[in-house]
């Protein structure tokens, strides 16, 4: 009977369709945050606006606030892609912008104008601030990898641990400074997308000239 429930039940979700509904419920809970706050925003309005239950919300992310984390991290694997590409005497940006390029939204995933709202919010949301520091956090060992594999160290040596640190810290900080320059009310999309390109482009630059 089990075999035979099986095979009349729902299909499982693919691992694409899952990031997906992660994706759109990121995007909910950023809309409902900047719109009424982070306290008055509930589970089940983030679930209402995607179309899903609250227990759905919460089979996916553990609180509201880790709701924005794929919003936060997206683009994490393609930097480290590029730290791992890099090569000496190659300007580190020239590989940035082919990857951009290739994948026009992997800097900060389908709406970049959303990254500074949701940014600018960590300024006032503990717990917001809490994620955002916490995704960098994670980050930082996938970028450690990378650079260890492009100088062919192995996995315990410090020196990529501490140039992964320098890069992590350089691409927090371009995006924290974009998001405290850009307009709350800004309506232009594409100059907001230009904006924190040209950002990150430069903190890479910066952070890769003392180990190029």
């Amino acid at each position: 009977m089990t075999a035979a429930r099986a095979r009349t039940g729902r299909p499982p979700l693919t691992e694409e369709r899952k990031a997906e509904i992660r994706l759109e419920i990121a995007r909910a809970a950023v809309d409902l945050f900047v719109a009424q706050g982070v306290t008055a925003t509930t589970g089940e309005q983030i679930g209402q606006a995607v179309g899903v239950s609250a227990r759905t919300v919460w089979r996916y992310f553990p609180s509201k606030e880790s709701c924005v984390q794929p919003l936060f991290s997206a683009g994490i694997d393609a930097i480290a892609e590029c730290l791992r590409d890099w090569r000496p005497g190659q300007p580190l940006e020239l590989l940035f912008d082919r990857r951009l390029a290739a994948d026009p939204h992997f800097v900060a995933g389908p709406e970049r104008a959303t990254v500074g709202a949701l940014v600018r919010l960590t300024r006032t949301e503990p717990g917001l601030r809490a994620i955002w520091l916490q995704t960098y956090d994670e980050a930082e060992p996938a970028f450690a990898r990378a650079l260890g594999d492009r100088a062919g160290l192995p996995a315990d040596d410090l020196r990529p641990t501490i140039q992964a640190a320098m890069f992590n810290a350089a691409l927090r900080a371009a995006v924290e400074h974009y998001a405290w320059r850009t307009d709350d009310k800004e309506s232009d999309a594409a100059r907001a997308e230009t904006e924190l390109v040209a950002t990150m482009r430069s903190a890479l630059a910066v952070a890769a000239q003392g180990l190029a």
